[in-house]
């Protein structure tokens, strides 16, 4: 006790002699100041001194290379800055966009119902008669038991795979995924769980990384999730349905896709890539949106009656989110119906793309390996140079397509991406070529050489 005193006697004299006190404020002080000055860093304060990689040319490109403004009526030409330009940038595959059934539909609708109705989400008071008419058609299309409707295809996506995936399961996914893939796995990892990723298409190494994931999931007690495209939307390729599908025999994993470029574009109806191939019954949870093929805006999953019922009761993204206004609903119906109906349009599509991939690599220039619409046109060349074609063809050629440079690809490419539809004409698609080779030559002789991007 006489020691505790004593200890605590001096403990006091320390704690309150005067130049103790004055150390403790003079350190009091200073961490003050410094947590002032830690706190006069702005979260904006990153913004001045990076805009990201795509961001850093908003003064050179904004409102022509990005965020250029097409108008008038949705058509294979429209006005770009107040000229008529041929267009190529347009996800309208088989022309719905401005289809006089569609337009008609679309007014009608409008005008009975309004934007509004149905107000709040589904599962509050957002349902119909026509939304359920809607997801009804959509499974019987694609060959599934059942079909709910997504508001946004990319939130669509990023909640699927938080759903379907706990921290025990595994996902294993293509490097090439869209970023709404790549989001979704970004939060399953969040969350704890576990995710391997293979290099695009290769089969060898999709299955070590399945050998990799069935060897967690004896650790956790989850299961596997394989992801992968039904159509890769840069470079137009094919995802490897067919083979991936086979492995399931050897392993045990559940596989989604997402066919956003296929729907409506591949097989023998339309139905997707999974009917390309033959294999959409090995298809578990298939993901199309209705911003492609279809001309408008939301999207759809299909699977098995148990899986969409439990994905109607917990996917975030529609929980929390207003219904698809009416109009939408009644006008996707309609779209679907003639893309069921209407076999020609379809047919022309494949008419322009044949004859436009035939006609750009028979002159010489490399499309990748592209079984599908999307047609991807690989030059070499600097990132001013890409610009100053790209400005070329708009400018002197009236051509308008888009262009995709690093951090997109890797650096020293250049990506030209042309997006045929059912409403181009073998006139347009000889034009275009024949533009296409003057700037190759152009850039061969070296004459969109530059130190920098020009202002537009």
């Amino acid at each position: 006790m006489l020691k505790f005193n004593y200890i605590k006697r001096h403990y006091y004299l320390i704690y309150f002699h005067p130049l103790a006190i004055f150390l403790k404020l003079s350190t009091f002080v200073a961490l003050k100041n410094n947590n002032l000055n830690l706190n006069k860093v702005d979260l904006f304060d990153k913004i001045k001194e990076s805009m990201g990689p795509l961001g850093q040319h908003m003064k050179e490109v904004h409102g022509y290379f990005t965020f250029p403004k097409l108008e008038g009526e949705i058509n294979s030409k429209m006005k770009f800055r107040g000229k008529e330009v041929l267009t190529w940038s347009l996800n309208n595959y088989i022309g719905l966009a401005n289809h006089p059934e569609v337009r008609k539909t679309d007014a009608e609708a409008a005008k009975e119902y309004g934007l509004a109705y149905p107000m709040g989400a589904r599962m509050m008071s957002g349902q119909t008669s026509k939304h359920e008419e809607l997801e009804n058609k959509l499974a019987e299309f694609v060959d599934k038991e059942d079909a709910f409707l997504l508001n946004f295809g990319y939130q669509g996506m990023v909640s699927i795979i938080d759903s379907l995936a706990t921290r025990n399961d595994v996902i294993v996914y293509d490097n090439e995924s869209h970023a709404c893939i790549m989001d979704g796995v970004f939060l399953h990892k969040a969350k704890g769980g576990k995710s391997f990723v293979y290099a695009h298409n290769d089969m060898e190494k999709f299955e070590k990384m399945l050998g990799f994931a069935t060897k967690r999931v004896k650790e956790t007690g989850g299961g596997v999730l394989v992801i992968t495209e039904g159509v890769f939307g840069m470079a137009g390729d094919l995802g490897k349905l067919k083979e991936i599908v086979a492995l399931k025999e050897k392993y045990n994993f559940r596989l989604l896709v997402d066919d956003a470029h296929g729907f409506g574009t591949m097989g023998e109806t339309g139905a997707g890539a999974g009917e390309h191939f033959g294999v959409q019954d090995g298809i578990d949870v298939y993901f199309a949106t209705f911003a492609k093929a279809m001309a408008g805006i939301g999207a759809f999953v299909a699977s098995t009656e148990d899986v969409v019922n439990y994905l109607r009761y917990n996917l975030r993204s529609q929980i929390f989110a207003k219904s698809l206004p009416m109009p939408i609903v009644i006008g996707s119906l309609k779209r679907l119906e003639l893309l069921k109906t209407e076999k020609q349009l379809r047919d022309n599509l494949w008419k322009v793309v044949n004859a436009l991939q035939s006609g750009l690599r028979a002159a010489g220039f490399d499309l990748g390996v592209t079984e599908s619409p999307v047609t991807p046109v690989y030059l070499s060349g600097s990132i001013p140079e890409g610009t100053n074609i790209t400005m070329d063809l708009r400018e002197n050629y009236n051509v308008f397509c888009s262009i995709v440079v690093y951090p997109v690809i890797p650096k020293g490419q250049l990506l030209l991406r042309l997006i045929p539809t059912a409403m181009h004409t073998l006139e347009d698609v000889e034009y275009t070529i024949n533009a296409f080779k003057a700037v190759h030559k152009k850039l061969i002789n070296g004459d969109y050489k530059a130190d920098s991007i020009a202002p537009v």
